[in-house]
């Protein structure tokens, strides 16, 4: 199967193989070729270049792009996608003055999502679930990571991750699982914090990697959640089973979790509403991505991640859309994008980069995608036709995208 795109106004993200990610002064850099083609070979980038050296091809499949803009699909490496219900009444409860905290101590957050998922059954989980997987994916999602998280509970999490497996089975896109038993204390174990641990390292990883059924571990490292001691335990436990961590961290309170994340080699650390001059000293020239979550900051009215010292400061930055009932009922990667613009001061090449081949690194798929390049997986996005690709985070309130390939192939 041959498809080929020509008289593309813009090919942006352009790299050769090899590079990972972009960091510092480099992310305001976003490779293009104007006027260009793109061939793929079944479901792999194989050519692409200026028109005038297009070749002469029979393809079983020909686009014209004439006056649009082609780049690679957005990279979600930080979803909750699979709950169940919604949790529209904090929505309310917020506007009506409650923080995330007052909240929780209701019953509200975490807890109330676990209590729904324990009592929804594994096919309408599902059912709910490829609704919203469904949609991400006609936005431009081209890969996606999918925590646990709303089990607390042996079944409860197992439960979630076999989903997220019956959804990785089922549909195109590619789909990284991450096990978040670690999201919250169940109420059982409020003032037992020794207990729960023991069910997570003891009980749930077993399990887990019997069945093959996660890649990543996560834990939520924040004041009145997991500390940094009990984060790290779980990290090692973790590492014992071939997960890699992937922490929730610095959302309400800096407590040197991100110092204990790279410590223990985590590939990313997401949230950062909270950054101190000691955190970026340590995130300098390690492995660890730094991932911000702006579509979080806007719905709860948190501070938003601060880009620009972080960037000034030499390091890559990733954007995913941290999609959840409580806190951002959202995966829409174009108001990402548009909202780390307006709200956290990035450049559209910026935000791009972030949301792309730096979001691939952030999700461990960096060698097969996140930008245009020879032998990377053909998940590309075709716009409307555009004045600039600046319109994309320009336009928030619009969908710009016209067309999402996947493996090579349309989305219908």
């Amino acid at each position: 199967m041959i498809t080929l795109i020509t008289n593309i106004k813009e090919l942006l993200q352009v790299r050769e193989p090899g590079v990972q990610k972009v960091a510092g002064a480099d992310m305001a850099h976003l490779p293009a070729i104007q006027n260009a083609y793109l061939l793929i070979e079944n479901d792999t980038i194989s050519d692409f270049g200026p028109m005038t050296e297009c070749p002469k091809i029979n393809a079983d499949t020909e686009i014209d792009a004439t006056g649009r803009t082609v780049l690679p699909s957005w990279i979600d490496s930080h979803t909750h996608i699979v709950y169940a219900g919604n949790r529209v009444q904090e929505f309310v409860d917020r506007i009506n003055g409650l923080t995330y905290e007052e909240i929780a101590n209701r019953g509200g957050g975490i807890l109330n999502s676990a209590k729904r998922l324990n009592e929804t059954s594994e096919e309408q989980l599902y059912e709910e679930s490829k609704v919203r997987l469904e949609e991400v994916i006609r936005q431009g999602t081209g890969a996606v990571e999918i925590k646990s998280g709303y089990g607390l509970t042996v079944e409860g999490e197992l439960k979630m991750l076999r989903v997220i497996q019956r959804l990785r089975e089922n549909y195109p896109i590619t789909i990284k699982a991450t096990f978040l038993g670690a999201h919250a204390f169940p109420n059982a174990f409020k003032e037992n914090h020794e207990g729960y641990l023991k069910v997570i390292i003891d009980e749930m990883l077993p399990k887990i990697a019997e069945e093959n059924l996660a890649d990543y571990i996560d834990v939520f490292c924040e004041t009145g959640y997991f500390s940094v001691e009990e984060t790290e335990r779980i990290m090692e436990a973790g590492k014992r089973f071939g997960l890699i961590p992937k922490i929730h961290v610095n959302q309400f309170t800096a407590i040197e979790g991100i110092a204990a994340c790279v410590k223990h080699g985590a590939l990313s650390v997401d949230h950062l509403e909270i950054v101190s001059d000691e955190d970026i000293e340590v995130l300098k020239n390690s492995g660890t991505m730094p991932v911000a979550l702006p579509s979080c900051s806007y719905f709860i009215s948190i501070p938003y991640t601060p880009a620009r010292r972080m960037i000034q400061a030499g390091l890559p930055l990733a954007l995913a859309s941290d999609f959840n009932p409580g806190t951002t009922p959202s995966g829409n990667m174009n108001f990402v994008v548009a909202t780390a613009c307006i709200k956290m001061k990035m450049t559209p090449e910026e935000a791009i980069n972030a949301a792309t081949i730096n979001g691939a690194y952030a999700l461990g798929i960096a060698e097969t995608h996140g930008s245009i390049t020879k032998g990377k997986k053909a998940n590309v996005l075709i716009t409307e036709p555009l004045h600039c690709y600046y319109e994309l985070p320009y336009a928030f309130g619009s969908n710009r995208i016209a067309t999402v390939l996947l493996n090579g192939k349309k989305v219908q």
